[in-house]
């Protein structure tokens, strides 16, 4: 997995360029015609630069920052465990090559009790992998709505029939781009209404320097760049 930085590319196309395709004039001009006599539609169209506003709108930078906490928590977690695990390992070894278990009883209890650390470890991690999950995808909702409801209003006022990406054209002149328009509306807007995603928990305590042993739960993906373009 790969959260933010392959954070897999959100799907945040309809966000940012669904326009209604409505003109703001009371009645409609009429169409022009060509040359042959079919009628050609005249659209006011405007263009963004999507990598541009999810690098510069505070709501995206806020859930990036938090994701990225939150991938530092899953770290310090996993190395902390992983730490336990090596030490007790260790001790197991040094204990048996010592000659220390008295008993085949005594070597099984501490065996099963390895097996046991291995397994809350990989469950805890689980865990903790999936809450990241799902507050990620919360985030990305958030982030979604917040961008497709701004875009509508934005263009239904301006009087615009579609906004598009950048990426999606070959050629497009820059003076019909309004992306530094819509990045300071959209953070007048988030800033208004308190802006700033949740905190993560506090992280737990650090981890000793002992290399930590491999466990099964898989290390949520890095926080990193939110996209648009699928």
């Amino acid at each position: 997995m790969n959260f933010i930085k392959n954070y897999t590319k959100l799907a945040m196309l309809a966000a940012v360029m669904m326009l209604a395709a409505t003109s703001c004039n009371d009645k409609p001009a009429e169409a022009p015609k060509t040359a042959n006599g079919v009628a050609v539609e005249n659209l006011k169209i405007r263009y963004i630069d999507e990598d541009s506003i999810m690098a510069n709108y505070n709501l995206a930078k806020d859930i990036n920052e938090a994701m990225l906490r939150r991938q530092n928590q899953y770290d310090a977690a996993q190395k902390q465990r992983g730490s336990e695990i090596s030490k007790f390992s260790a001790a197991m070894q040094q204990k048996y090559q010592n000659n220390q278990y008295l008993t085949e009883e005594a070597f099984n209890a501490d065996q099963a009790k390895l097996q046991k650390m291995q397994a809350d470890a990989e469950n805890y991690l689980g865990n903790l992998q999936m809450s990241i999950q799902n507050e990620l995808n919360q985030s990305q909702i958030q982030l979604l709505d917040s961008i497709d409801n701004f875009m509508k209003e934005y263009a239904k006022t301006k009087g615009f029939d579609m906004v598009i990406r950048k990426s999606a054209t070959l050629y497009i002149d820059e003076k019909y781009d309004v992306t530094a328009e819509v990045i300071e509306g959209l953070n007048k807007r988030y800033n208004k209404v308190g802006g700033k995603v949740a905190p993560a928990p506090a992280k737990p305590a650090e981890a000793t320097k002992s290399e930590a042993p491999k466990v099964s739960a898989e290390k949520p993906a890095t926080p990193g760049k939110v996209d648009l373009k699928k």
